[in-house]
This record gives C-alpha cells, sequence and structure tokens, in this order.
C-alpha cells in the first residue's frame, strides 16, 4: 500500500505543480501588490513546501521501515492539506467573482488535486496505522 500511496502522491503533486503554473504565469506574484488575488504568497507556497517534506518522510519511511517517519509523513502532510482547504475555500469563495490569477484555475484541475490529495491523505493515515516495524 505504500508504493501506490507513493502513486497518488505524485499524481496529486503534478496536477498541483499544473495549477502553480497557471497561477504563477497568470500574474499571480505581481498581483500581490494590488490586493488582486485572494491567495497570499506565503499560503501558495507553503502548501506544497509541507507537501514536499511530507513526501520526504514517506519515502524514508518506504526505505527504512520506521513507524515514527510515517506519522510524521501523516502529521506534516495534515498539515499541508489544510493549507490546501484554505486554497480552496478562498478560490471556491471568489465564484464567479474571482479576480486576477485564480480566474485561470480549471475546475476539473481543481477538483482533480483536491480528490486525490484526500486519496493520498487517506492512504498515508491508513498504511501508518498498519505499518509495522520500529
Amino acid at each position: 500500500m505504500g508504493l501506490v500511496t507513493v502513486v497518488t502522491w505524485l499524481f496529486t503533486a503534478i496536477v498541483g505543480i499544473y495549477l502553480l503554473y497557471l497561477w504563477l504565469s497568470g500574474g499571480g506574484l505581481r498581483q500581490q501588490a494590488t490586493k488582486v488575488t485572494r491567495f497570499p504568497v506565503a499560503l501558495i507556497f507553503s502548501h506544497p513546501a509541507l507537501a514536499i517534506c511530507a513526501l520526504a518522510c514517506w519515502v524514508a519511511f518506504l526505505l527504512t521501515g520506521n513507524r515514527v517517519l510515517a506519522w510524521a509523513a501523516f502529521g506534516v502532510l495534515a498539515g499541508a492539506a489544510l493549507l490546501g482547504f484554505t486554497l480552496f475555500t478562498r478560490w471556491l469563495g471568489a465564484g464567479r467573482h474571482a479576480r486576477g490569477a485564480e480566474r485561470r484555475l480549471p475546475v476539473l484541475a481543481v477538483l482533480l488535486h483536491g480528490v486525490a490529495g484526500v486519496a493520498t491523505f487517506v492512504l498515508v493515515l491508513l498504511t501508518a496505522a498498519v505499518a509495522r516495524g520500529q
């Protein structure tokens, strides 16, 4: 189940990179000064940073079998998930009145990223819960 988790994690990351690219190419960073965007820079970059740290813990768990690393990955991923939920609610709250770079984010990509993220979160939890080892 650990490798299936990595596959879902990588799919989630690929869609997330696409969304980040769309936001950046739509002028998301430039719009920070004028407050046109609803996404603060700290939020935009801390969400993937935490997810990458959690993935590193997960890979270390897969290589060593150390349960502490699995739970560390889960804890850090929980933080990334909370930030992702914050981004989603800000994006959703804009709705038809979205301004700036968030207008460029396709609904399908946002939904794929969210559903794959939730699946990854659940898989990490289940795998950490049944993991045997140190």
